[in-house]
Parts: structure tokens; C-alpha cells; sequence
């Protein structure tokens, strides 16, 4: 499976509760960078300087990071990708990294939320954290590169039926509920409620 959603829309906390609920991994890109680049690994050496000149991992190095992790055993019955794909190239490295791996996307839960809100409940988390830095118009540009980058995305898994719209405002365990809502009634069902079929 795979989570989008806005920066403020809870992505990160859902996925890890969707990684726990259905005993797969939460797989996120940043985090697969920060493990190559601390263990020097030679992708890692090379994200690395990349990072450091201050510009973007390219496509071509972050299918090869995410096609490695998901060699990995735990994510041999599913994963959730969090942060990938981000781009159309990305998503068609992962079309054929599953067809070569025999597996096939199950489900691409959006989090919807309302832009206002959202940018509320950030501008209020900034102050809060005193983040100077973080103010609403950054907020908002965030919001707008957001969707002007994941909109070809949604539209490709939309148009294939995968996509799982979820209102992403609300309280943890509400907007959580609505997830596991929505997925079973794709068929696709907790860890404790299914025997071993996979759900990637």
C-alpha cells in the first residue's frame, strides 16, 4: 500500500499505526536515506554528497533505495510506502519493481484535508514550537508544491481504482478508524483478522 497525504495531515503518525494494525512495514524514504547515509553504505555515501550540496536525490537513486529495502524480509508479505512514489518516473520503477516481485498494489489511502485547516494547525504547531521560520505563507507553499507534485500521482492510482480517499482531519484514533474502515471494505484487513495473505 501506499499513504499521500498534505505536510499537516497526520501522514506519518497513520502510517505508523497502519504499520502496527496490519503488521506490515512503514516504509518512508527519508528514513531509508537517514539508515544508508549513518550505516555508509554505498548508496548512503552517495545520497550523502548529494544532500550536502543541497540539491535532490534523483529519481534513478531512490528507485534503487526503495527497490533494496523492499528486498528485505519483513516486507516480503507488504509494506506501506510513505514518501514514494513522488514522481511519474517513480511510479512506473515501482510498476515494474512489483511485476518482477509478483506482487501488485493493494491500496493508495489519500488523506484529505482541508487546506485552511491545515495550514491553522501548522501555523499554530510553528508558534507553539516557536519555529520563527515556519511561517503560514511557507506553510502554504508547502501545501501548493504538495499538490502540484502528487496531483498526476492521485490521478494515475484513481484512474487504476486504487485510490482510497480518507478525511484526514479529526483526532488520531478517528481518523485511524476511517482508514481501517475504508481498507476492509477493499477486502483488506488487520493483521489479527487475516490469515497470511500478503498486503503490499
Amino acid at each position: 500500500m501506499l499513504i499521500v497525504g498534505p505536510p499537516g495531515s497526520g501522514k506519518g503518525t497513520q502510517a505508523k499505526r497502519i504499520s502496527s494494525v496490519y503488521g506490515i512495514p512503514d516504509i518512508s524514504t527519508g528514513d531509508i536515506f537517514r539508515a544508508n547515509i549513518k550505516n555508509g553504505t554505498p548508496l548512503g555515501v552517495q545520497v550523502k554528497s548529494i544532500v550536502d550540496a543541497g540539491d535532490y536525490v534523483p529519481d534513478s537513486l531512490t528507485n534503487a533505495l526503495v527497490a533494496e529495502r523492499l528486498e528485505e524480509d519483513d516486507a516480503r508479505n507488504g509494506f506501506l510506502l510513505d514518501g514514494y512514489p513522488r514522481t511519474l518516473e517513480q511510479v512506473s520503477s515501482l510498476d515494474d519493481l512489483l511485476t518482477e516481485k509478483g506482487q501488485s498494489l493493494d491500496g493508495v489511502i489519500q488523506l484529505v484535508a482541508d487546506r485552511d485547516e491545515v495550514v491553522a494547525r501548522l501555523t499554530k504547531r510553528a508558534q507553539e514550537q516557536g519555529r520563527v521560520d515556519d511561517s503560514e505563507e511557507a506553510i502554504r507553499h508547502r501545501q501548493e508544491v504538495y499538490l502540484r507534485e502528487t496531483s498526476p500521482l492521485i490521478d494515475v492510482y484513481r484512474d487504476r481504482g486504487l485510490l482510497i480517499e480518507v478525511d484526514g482531519l479529526g483526532g488520531v484514533d478517528e481518523v485511524g478508524s476511517r482508514i481501517t474502515q475504508a481498507l476492509a471494505g477493499r477486502g483488506i484487513l488487520p493483521a489479527s483478522e487475516r490469515d497470511s495473505e500478503s498486503v503490499a
